[in-house]
């Protein structure tokens, strides 16, 4: 294998220059501004974490972890997701913060996956998990809070689809009973959007004509409360019943909260992580055939860290929706001083105060043989300028007799 030129990187692994870090920035504080609006703290856990705890929990499967030994050879391995690390806190550090729980976060995480996929390996999230509440009024609290993050963040247009795994194992529990394998192909069909295999498996089923009609009408079944009367027509299982019910709870919450147009049911929907237990989300922005966020209920996972309770989140993929919020329209903040020798102490005492009160000051050096800057100093004296590709609001000349310009 050829050894790296010095300016390749790993793959999956991206660059951020200036303008796309000031954009990401932008979109985090926005977005965490209103998280915090809504109660909940922010929190930063370790980028690193032990494969035994955090990244057995995550489930995420072991080709997509990044693993490597410390010193003394225990397998840590780089995180794969947020949800794993705040539940390790929660049962730890917050062990004594009484129910419910409100913590919001943004960081990088890290997914290893197969070169040729274009994949990231390297993202970032911003999210939220709301621990020690099973009520459907939680479910909705976060899926609103997430459409309302989306608002802050600059998507201009969205569709929050929701749904609830419970449905779907009691569906597949009544109309395939005993056949796990086959019931796992089509979860694996419903989660890769793959509709034209999904019914593929259904005809090849040994199954009578009523079964297969309802394992096909689920990929009809979405779109608002109507949804969920369909559904409870559709299967007698008391689980897919009860995860209806849910649902029907959640989406009162929902009208109340006035959001009914961004967010429908989709019955289809399983969710991308084993541990979700209950109600799924996932957020489409208009110009992008992917998730820009994700999120559902897990209760099973905080027992796995000794404290056990229900919980429910969602997550905010933040670099991929770079792609869809508009540039801010640039204003000029900084302000150019340019100092002759005599008058640099002047100079830099100015720079501070200016800097105290909040402006972007640059300070330079008086250089008379800078023709651009010269030009720029008969035509303008102060004012606006842009300079070597930079725009400044102001430029302040401070000892301009040196170079004769006075």
């Amino acid at each position: 294998m050829s050894k790296p030129k010095v300016f390749e990187k790993p793959t999956g692994v991206k660059d951020y220059l200036p303008h796309a870090v000031a954009k990401l920035r932008r979109i985090e504080r926005s977005v965490l501004e209103c998280m915090r609006l809504w109660g909940y703290e922010q929190i930063i856990t370790p980028t690193i974490e032990y494969y035994d705890t955090v990244g057995v929990a995550s489930t995420t499967s072991d080709q997509k972890l990044f693993k490597m030994l410390n010193q003394r050879g225990t397998t840590i391995v780089l995180r794969s997701d947020m949800t794993g690390p705040i539940a390790r806190v929660v049962g730890s550090l917050l062990k004594d913060e009484p129910f419910p729980i409100r913590l919001s976060y943004h960081g990088n995480v890290f997914r290893a996956f197969e070169e040729e996929g274009g994949r990231d390996a390297e993202f970032y999230q911003t999210g939220v998990e709301l621990v020690g509440d099973a009520s459907p009024e939680a479910d909705a609290e976060v899926i609103a809070l997430a459409v309302a993050s989306l608002k802050a963040a600059g998507v201009p247009e969205f569709k929050i689809a929701m749904g609830h795994v419970g449905f779907l194992n009691g569906l597949f529990e009544e109309t395939l009973p005993g056949l796990e394998s086959e019931q796992e192909a089509l979860k694996d069909c419903l989660l890769q959007r793959d509709y034209v295999g999904y019914r593929d498996m259904i005809r090849k089923l040994s199954l009578g004509d009523e079964w297969k009609r309802e394992l096909e009408e689920i990929l009809r079944l979405r779109g608002g409360q109507e949804v969920c009367d369909q559904a409870l027509k559709l299967s007698k299982n008391e689980g897919a019943r009860a995860a209806i019910k849910h649902l029907c709870e959640v989406w009162d919450v929902l009208e109340a909260y006035g959001i009914r147009e961004h967010v429908l049911i989709d019955l289809t929907m399983i969710g991308d992580f084993s541990y979700y237990t209950g109600m799924t989300f996932e957020g489409y922005a208009s110009r992008l055939g992917f998730p820009v966020c994700s999120g559902g209920r897990y209760d099973n996972l905080l027992g796995q860290f000794g404290r056990p309770a229900h919980a429910t989140g969602f997550a905010i993929k933040t670099t991929r929706i770079l792609e869809v919020v508009e540039d801010a329209e640039e204003v000029p903040g900084r302000t150019l001083i340019v100092y002759g020798t005599s008058s640099r102490r002047e100079a830099l005492e100015q720079a501070v105060g200016r800097r105290e009160k909040g402006e972007s000051v640059i300070v330079v050096a008086y250089p008379p043989d800078d023709a651009e800057l010269l030009a720029a100093r008969r035509q303008n004296g102060t004012g606006a300028l842009v300079y070597k590709g930079h725009t400044y609001r102001d430029v302040v000349w401070i000892g301009a007799e040196e170079g004769g310009l006075a």
